[in-house]
């Protein structure tokens, strides 16, 4: 395996529809009568993809299925995909949890895990001894982990009920010393699943930051499991796509965020409106054709991030000579007007083909999903108006190490200057 230090090798889990037990006696019974006779597993020719939102047509699905992928001593590796894809399931194995149905894990050194608030912890013990608790599950001696004890606490930031019972902590305390906990104990390979969502902004910048200590200075490896795609951009080296239970990409960790997001379509939202020309009636003045957004240094359908300028195309078709005035009007994810463009273009002479385009500058819009109207109008008469036209998301950037992950507050984030006076 050379500097490999985990291998995952057609990995699949599947998993039995339906209540726990029923039936399962005579499928196990099947199981074993195969086995003893040699012959394959007669369910792992059927069950149905991991597609949540579709109805089930077997007993069986198919939560990971053939999981290919190697990662190297030191590397910090993304695994990103939608709620269901099977992220947790693939955490799951590779922390030994639970075995796969197939395929092989094949790795080198200790594995410490962070899969959910609170894992390994006992509720009725303190802070302190759950340390001891979880240490010792994680495979360290008493005198490690006494050893590194002062180092955790102040990690975790919760010194002053560090005797007191976890189950009167709060879910973000009990990440908190979770993480310290994981962290600390050197593991050779370290899993962590969303992490950051919980933690406040002081807590995100001390996980972020001791990530990548992990893996630069310690040379140990990260898994790291987000929706925080500025996180994964900042963290990761390399990153795979799950969806459905399958391993669509695996790459460099922009190009695999990109291909999320374009997979995925919510985040790109409705980025193009063409339109009919029955939409328009008797309207004697003007015909839309239609309506784009998208970044200035994108194709359209490519993801928009915060720091990109945003730009928007408008083709229109002018019936008579008559002059006409085109606006767009934003609203955030609520739908709470923000603003109208606040340069009007004003069509003045002439009839035929018209093609605008209006550029908002980077550094303008906060993170998060925006509708756009489109109105036309002349003199004070509104003559076409099509509300939510689109809708489009823009992302977080990546961030430098230690920064704040998270989202500020507001739709609108411009930068202004400041100067000493």
């Amino acid at each position: 395996m050379s500097d490999l230090i985990l291998k995952v090798e057609d990995i699949s889990k599947q998993y039995r529809l339906g209540l726990v037990g029923t039936g399962s006696l005579q499928h196990d019974l099947n199981r074993s009568w195969h086995r003893i006779r040699g012959k394959e597993d007669p369910y792992l020719q059927i069950g149905s993809v991991n597609d949540r939102s579709a109805a089930a047509t077997e007993n069986y699905v198919w939560a990971l299925k053939d999981i290919n992928f190697e990662v190297k001593r030191g590397e910090i590796l993304g695994i990103i995909g939608k709620n269901g894809a099977g992220k947790s399931t693939l955490l799951k194995l590779l922390s030994r949890v639970t075995m796969p149905t197939t395929g092989t894990i094949k790795s080198r050194g200790t594995i410490s895990s962070l899969l959910e608030v609170g894992t390994g912890f006992h509720p009725e013990l303190t802070g302190r001894e759950n340390i001891f608790l979880n240490g010792a599950i994680l495979g360290m001696t008493k005198a490690e982990i006494s050893a590194k004890i002062d180092e955790i606490v102040d990690f975790s930031g919760c010194e002053m009920y560090i005797d007191t019972p976890v189950k009167r902590y709060s879910s973000g305390m009990t990440v908190r010393l979770g993480f310290a906990v994981a962290a600390h104990l050197e593991p050779d390979i370290l899993v962590i699943d969303e992490v950051l969502a919980v933690g406040d902004a002081e807590f995100q910048k001390k996980a972020v930051g001791k990530m990548q200590d992990i893996s630069n200075k310690g040379g140990r490896t990260v898994l790291f499991v987000s929706h925080n795609m500025a996180a994964v951009n900042s963290l990761c080296s390399r990153a795979i796509v799950l969806e459905d239970g399958m391993l669509t990409f695996g790459g460099g960790t922009v190009e695999a965020v990109d291909y999320y997001l374009k997979t995925t379509g919510g985040a790109l939202g409705k980025s193009i409106k063409e339109y009919n020309p029955n939409d328009f009636g008797d309207n004697q003045y003007i015909r839309a054709e239609s309506l784009s957004v998208r970044s200035a240094d994108r194709a359209l359908k490519e993801p928009i991030v915060r720091t990109e300028p945003v730009r928007f195309d408008i083709k229109l078709h002018k019936k008579r000579d008559h002059p006409v005035n085109v606006v767009l009007r934003f609203k955030d994810g609520q739908g709470n007007f923000l603003f109208v463009s606040p340069n009007t273009a004003e069509i003045k002479d002439g009839s035929g083909a018209v093609h605008l385009k209006m550029t908002i500058p980077a550094n303008f819009f906060n993170e998060g999903t925006f509708y756009v109207d489109l109105l036309v109008s002349r003199k004070k008469e509104v003559i076409f108006l099509d509300e939510d036209a689109l809708d489009f998301t823009v992302l977080q950037e990546a961030k430098s190490v230690g920064q704040w992950m998270g989202t500020t507050k507001g739709a609108l984030k411009p930068s202004f200057q400041w100067d000493s006076i």
